[in-house]
């Protein structure tokens, strides 16, 4: 009898758990980090009215670029759509730094590109493998998150900005009523 008071115990412990950890969204850390020119930037003002897709990229990595360019076909037609922003976070160490502003460049990419160099933020984020994708709403919470790339995942990325759009678009309209 006490073996399965035991275990009915534990098991509400576990879901009461599992229920906490889903309400309790995580945001981005405040780190500092480097624009391409090498001023300061705080992650802290990664903000945006919309979705906010942020990814840890390199030069070196060919499904980061790929995930990038897909992004970079649409990228005007989602920001009138969506309102996202996106922010590229290179963890090019600082011996290979030198040609992420030239590689960007050579791209026209028009978004957000900063340099992680001592990998400050990628460990914040508990990054461990690029590409690695966030998507956060207008509150800054991390409702998505997604490693590697394979051509089609824009698609994905796509639909669930849409969705935050939308979900940031009701918050809105209900902190209005509220007020």
């Amino acid at each position: 009898m006490m073996k399965k008071i035991l275990i009915v115990s534990i098991i509400v412990l576990l879901q009461s758990v599992t229920s906490f950890a889903q309400e309790a969204k995580r945001t981005i850390p405040s780190v500092d980090i480097k624009t391409l020119s090498g001023e300061t930037f705080n992650t802290s003002e990664i903000l945006n009215d919309g979705p906010i897709f942020v990814s840890f990229w390199a030069t070196w990595c060919k499904p980061c670029i790929q995930e990038l360019m897909a992004i970079d076909e649409n990228y005007e037609d989602w920001q009138d759509e969506t309102g996202f922003k996106l922010y590229a976070i290179s963890i090019d160490d600082t011996k290979s730094m030198s040609r992420v502003a030239p590689f960007v460049n050579g791209r026209g990419w028009e978004f957000d590109v900063f340099l992680d160099p001592n990998s400050d933020f990628k460990r914040a984020m508990n990054v461990i493998n690029v590409p690695h994708s966030f998507i956060l709403n207008a509150k800054g919470e991390i409702i998505w998150q997604h490693t590697s790339y394979s051509p089609g995942d824009e698609d994905e990325i796509y639909e669930i900005l849409k969705k935050v759009a939308e979900e940031n678009k009701v918050s809105k309209e209900e902190e209005k009523i509220e007020k």
